[in-house]
């Protein structure tokens, strides 16, 4: 089923609430939806879980706020959801951006609620380059997506799903017309302020301090070929600083590998999960 809540602010959130069992929150990548995590909702789902995925604010089918698109809001509006289904023991995993959202989450609210904790092909600890992060990527690779924005939206979002983000754009890769053009569906469905404003959020917040407070059994995937959010920089570094987390580096991966890989990570988020 689905439904939505309203935060305390007033936007309204839609969410998909599939199966019965321990509770596994799915948050989405830039600037996709819930949507992005059907596989892996129904391989949870038909594995004895309880599979909830939510659209971010400004994202898919939730309401499209012109202020408040940063991830201290996007990780209140977490803790609401959590609060208004009253979950506990819930493994969180998020993807890319969603992995920024779900690191603040715990920087914010702690891990009261919370069992287990997934990163894939995630953001944190820090996206931009700054001088006490020199691995980062230069602030202009965002300002250029930012400015891609304005300029056509659309044809953006073709470039990402047809180039980098799936790998496409290798030698030898196979391109998907399927999932290029449902990474642009879900884009479209997303605001243009909201997914404008967002990769200033994803690329410029610093979560090394919210990663520090991880305090729960941790499971990182990253590809050594995502050329979105490179690994030295996001899944290499955050093994660092979350005490006891399992690394998982896929050889050769994509940034997009809850589609390209999705049969591999689906086995490893559900071994973690039942582990």
């Amino acid at each position: 089923m689905s439904s939505t809540f309203t935060t305390k602010d007033g936007v309204e959130i839609y969410y998909k609430d599939w199966g019965k069992g321990q509770p596994v929150i799915f948050a989405h990548g830039w600037p996709l939806s819930s949507d992005s995590w059907e596989s892996q909702m129904l391989h949870f789902a038909n594995n004895g879980f309880r599979a909830i995925g939510h659209d971010r604010r400004g994202h898919g089918r939730s309401s499209q706020p012109w202020d408040g698109n940063d991830m201290d809001h996007y990780a209140d509006d977490l803790a609401q959801l959590i609060e208004h289904l009253d979950l506990k023991n819930v493994i969180l995993i998020g993807f890319s951006t969603g992995g920024g959202e779900i690191t603040r989450y715990i920087g914010r609210h702690g891990t009261s609620r919370i069992a287990k904790f997934v990163l894939v092909s995630a953001v944190p600890p820090l996206m931009v380059k700054t001088a006490d992060n020199p691995g980062g990527l230069p602030k202009e690779v965002f300002d250029g997506i930012q400015a891609g924005s304005l300029k056509d939206r659309s044809q953006l979002y073709k470039d990402i799903a047809s180039g980098p983000f799936f790998g496409f754009n290798r030698e030898g890769a196979k391109p998907s017309q399927g999932m290029i053009d449902s990474f642009w569906m879900q884009g479209m469905m997303g605001g243009h302020k909201n997914t404008y404003d967002s990769v200033v959020a994803f690329s410029q917040t610093d979560f090394r301090e919210d990663l520090k407070k991880v305090n729960v059994p941790t499971l990182i995937i990253h590809g050594d070929d995502d050329q979105i959010v490179p690994i030295d920089a996001a899944g290499r570094a955050s093994a660092k600083i979350v005490k006891g987390s399992i690394l998982k580096v896929y050889a050769g991966a994509p940034h997009g590998i809850t589609d390209t890989h999705k049969d591999q990570v689906n086995k490893d988020l559900l071994d973690f999960a039942k582990a």
